[in-house]
């Protein structure tokens, strides 16, 4: 079996060649958990859009004809020896469906206690402190394409997908109050904040581009 390391939210792990999907399992949870942008994901197993996945079936976690020691999802293959370098792509113009920074506001109103690559457990996002129970909000308009327990270490979980570019995620909730395939608006309540690690009442928060973890202050307002 191929084996590869990448790194998660919460420590280094060895990613299989394969996922075997769960019952809650959807595209998007699985191309989260393993950081691979759902698209190449989809591309990779021939799912279309991704809806047809069912409990037991294979996943392909690497690119078809991937061999032992391939990179990481998401990272290019080093050159070869002596290979020719070639020039830098031309970069392409912003997609019309990219939110722009200023589309985006907080989840919850407190303080963020571990900044985005501070520990092991916001290599991939940030922590917000707030108050058990107090209402999470959508940080920009969208549609929950997740929303759940499956995912070992997040609680309920739950995972709005943009546009085709951003997804952003909420974890450590007590509660969710939205559901899969619902349309939801920016400052929308969609969940309630529980207790992270410690016990503390936390929102564990990311943004995610083209299914790569950005730092979340990028992308929010100042205040």
């Amino acid at each position: 079996m191929l084996l590869t390391l990448t790194a998660c939210s919460s420590a280094l792990r060895w990613v299989p060649e394969y996922h075997v999907v769960k019952p809650g399992d959807t595209l998007y949870s699985i191309a989260w958990y393993y950081r691979i942008d759902y698209r190449t994901l989809a591309r990779w197993n021939g799912l279309g859009d991704g809806s047809l996945i069912r409990p037991g079936q294979k996943i392909r976690l690497t690119g078809p004809g991937a061999s032992a020691g391939a990179s990481a999802p998401g990272r290019p293959p080093a050159p070869a020896a002596g290979a020719k370098s070639r020039p830098p792509p031309v970069k392409k113009s912003v997609p019309a469906d990219v939110a722009p920074p200023g589309n985006w506001r907080w989840p919850v109103g407190g303080k963020v206690v571990k900044a985005f690559g501070q520990s092991p457990g916001t290599q991939s996002g940030i922590q917000i402190a707030g108050r058990l129970r107090q209402p999470v909000v959508a940080a920009a308009d969208g549609v929950v394409v997740y929303a759940g327990s499956g995912l070992v270490g997040y609680a309920q979980l739950l995972i709005i997908k943009h546009n085709a570019t951003y997804l952003s995620a909420y974890g450590y909730n007590d509660s969710l109050l939205v559901k899969e395939g619902d349309r939801v608006r920016r400052g929308q309540k969609v969940a309630r904040v529980g207790e992270g690690p410690g016990q503390r009442p936390l929102l564990h928060f990311e943004i995610r581009k083209n299914g790569r973890p950005v730092d979340p202050i990028r992308y929010l307002p100042a205040r």
